[in-house]
């Protein structure tokens, strides 16, 4: 890859804000998916940075200071989570009593995905490595 054009903004991901209604049942939602531990007592609005591996952070914003907010869940995934193992991966996320809104597509031998969403209805993609 070549950048063509000099810019200020560097080419890389920050963090991905989530927007939630209810912060605290989202982030037990979020530490249920992703398999970590949360003491909830600790918990302070209006966000909760999600532990993620990687560089690119994941934060849920229920926006407690922003009287005008109106959350406004997309219909498209706003990020994706990878897994080894789609089919577990579906298992996982259907037992967890998550809702599927898009079921396992497979692209050749080695590419699928499937379509969930959050307590507040946001829409997340599972997606093989």
């Amino acid at each position: 890859m070549t950048i063509s054009k000099v810019t200020p903004i560097i080419n890389e991901m920050g963090t991905v804000f989530v927007h939630v209604k209810d912060l605290k049942k989202s982030v037990e939602w979020y530490s249920r998916i992703l398999g970590f531990e949360v003491d909830l007592s600790e918990l302070n609005s209006p966000v909760y940075d999600i532990p993620i591996q990687g560089t690119t952070g994941l934060t849920l914003d229920d926006h407690a200071f922003d009287n005008n907010f109106r959350h406004q869940p997309s219909s498209n995934p706003i990020f994706n989570l990878l897994v080894d193992d789609i089919d577990s991966a579906y298992r996982f996320i259907k037992e967890s009593g998550a809702e599927i809104v898009r079921e396992i597509e497979r692209i050749g031998e080695h590419f699928a995905w499937f379509n969930f969403v959050d307590p507040d209805r946001n829409v997340l993609m599972a997606c093989t490595c």
